[in-house]
């Protein structure tokens, strides 16, 4: 199963479960009222609904951004310290192996009109 999350737009957040020998997806959509502090809940519920575990994942999947800034940064640091925890790759990096903990996901921020100072 792989989870995928994007909490980069300022609306909603979206979590998703897909199974990729069936390609079956299952999807939830949260309306950002209260920001970023719905996402973990959001990924137990969707692993509740589909009766999977955490060690039913091999992967995860994260939109990098760019987009809200404290959104998209959560989405990869939730992302990172769950593919760290459960040695899982993040968007295809590699994880265990040999003393190896891979590449973490770097966040993708949008371009500033301060970035010129």
């Amino acid at each position: 199963m792989v989870l995928t999350i994007d909490s980069t737009n300022r609306e909603e957040i979206i979590v998703s479960l897909t199974d990729p020998k069936s390609k079956k997806t299952s999807k939830l959509v949260q309306k950002q009222k209260l920001g970023s502090q719905v996402l973990l809940p959001m990924i137990v519920k969707i692993l509740k609904n589909n009766k999977k575990n955490f060690s039913d994942l091999s992967a995860i999947e994260v939109n990098t951004g760019p987009g809200s800034f404290t959104g998209t940064r959560v989405g990869v640091a939730i992302a990172n310290a769950l593919g760290y925890a459960l040695n899982l790759p993040v968007n295809g990096s590699p994880r265990g192996g040999a003393g190896k903990k891979g590449k973490i996901v770097e966040v993708v921020y949008e371009k500033s009109k301060f970035d010129n100072f």
